[in-house]
């Protein structure tokens, strides 16, 4: 159900007003201009029935001089030529009139509406009618104030439509800002979402890649021992059972930071969402491995030291990476990933005896690798480091990567 707008507090009710009175007069020029000119026609009716001229040609003068600023904001430059014309008519027939108001709308309208240039043509022609008037009729009394007074309407006309002009381009330069930052927070938004995209990418992909190849080789080995063993088949089946669900575990955690639906702490947001993995859970991870056959081992050189958790999930990825593609890629025996720290550097080693990637193997699962290298490489990116992978100088597979902490920045350390 669509919810009212609250009704404005009366401090607010004059500016509400105000605002609805703008939209109304940008919406229907033509009504609004011709109920303005009804009105300073009646009040000018009013005071020539009051004064010495009136009669039927002064009130024609007088009605055509005011009905033709009902159009003023159509024809801006026409209405004021009109008008000019009309005015030169009234004073060679020589009577002054209260209606002669309108040459200065029409002044003030070719000033907010049309050109600086025109503007000015438009004063400056006004300003003669002005002397003419000045001195034929001498409405201040003397040709002096009837001129000064007559100069001062034209020039408050002219700067009062200047000014309402140079408001008019500011408010349409704030409508234009305004819409083109909108644009650049929705780019900026579109780029933030690809940006998690690909992070959410590449985290799948090395969750579901490595889970995958873990339970693919432990299936095949269940159909292999099942035959001759089957108590040794139902464990590798037990094996398999126990990846699939710590990677749907895994991509639980991972997805959860779509979500969202308040958390039971009534905040918005993931809830119960596993911590990314680190150096910690590089130990489950070789024995996740190990238990398909591939004897891999973890060395540690060198004193260890804080990485910070971006850096210790990159090494832990790139480790499971790498022993991914021992798997899949290769018939590897042996696996032997080596953490080197090196303050402010930590060095990550992952070298198997198997053929390199693409050449044949005899399991049916050898070919290129895929887009994992590339995520390796982004991530390895991110901190400063390189990373290399191809054939090891004395056969197998290597994969080696350094990274830079947080702590080598301030003040860089020689390697």
């Amino acid at each position: 159900m669509t919810e009212l707008a609250p009704p404005p507090r009366p401090e607010e009710i004059p500016g509400v007003l105000f605002a609805s009175g703008r939209r109304v007069v940008r919406t229907h020029p033509l009504a609004t201009d011709a109920l303005a000119a009804a009105v300073l026609l009646a009040l000018s009716t009013v005071w020539l029935a009051g004064s010495g001229f009136a009669s039927p040609r002064t009130i024609v003068v007088q009605t055509a001089l005011i009905a033709a600023i009902a159009a003023r904001r159509i024809w801006p430059s026409a209405v004021f030529l009109l008008t000019s014309a009309i005015g030169l008519g009234q004073w060679l027939l020589g009577f002054p009139l209260m209606g002669d108001a309108a040459l200065l709308v029409a002044l003030y309208t070719v000033a907010a509406h049309q050109s600086r240039l025109r503007a000015l043509l438009a004063a400056g022609l006004l300003e003669a009618g002005a002397v003419m008037a000045a001195v034929k009729w001498e409405p201040a009394g003397t040709p002096e104030r009837s001129l000064l007074f007559l100069t001062a309407t034209v020039v408050a006309a002219l700067f009062t439509g200047l000014t309402v002009a140079s408001g008019s381009r500011y408010l349409a330069w704030m409508d234009e800002r305004a819409r083109r930052l909108e644009i650049e927070r929705d780019q900026q938004a579109e780029i933030a979402a690809a940006a998690e995209r690909t992070r959410i990418a590449r985290e799948l992909h090395d969750i579901v890649s490595h889970s995958l190849s873990v339970v693919i080789t432990l299936a095949d080995a269940a159909a292999i021992v099942s035959r001759a063993d089957p108590g040794q088949g139902a464990e590798a089946m037990t094996e398999v059972s126990e990846a699939g669900r710590r990677a749907l575990a895994d991509m639980r955690a991972m997805l959860g930071v779509l979500r969202t639906d308040p958390s039971p702490s009534g905040l918005a947001g993931p809830s119960g969402l596993a911590p990314q993995p680190g150096m910690a859970e590089l130990g489950a991870l070789v024995e996740q491995v190990r238990a398909t056959g591939l004897a891999a081992e973890v060395a540690v050189e060198g004193p260890s030291f804080p990485l910070g958790a971006a850096a210790e999930l990159t090494v832990y990825r790139i480790v499971q990476e790498a022993l991914t593609n021992a798997l899949r890629h290769a018939e590897a025996r042996r696996a032997l990933v080596t953490i080197t720290y090196d303050n402010p550097e930590v060095r990550v080693r992952v070298a198997d005896d198997g053929p390199a990637p693409g050449q044949p193997t005899g399991s049916g699962q050898g070919g290129a690798p895929g887009h994992g290298l590339d995520g390796m490489r982004e991530r390895v990116a991110l901190h400063d480091g390189t990373l290399s992978a191809g054939p090891a100088a004395g056969g197998g597979w290597l994969v080696e990567a350094m990274l830079r902490t947080p702590a080598l920045r301030p003040g860089r350390v020689p390697a």
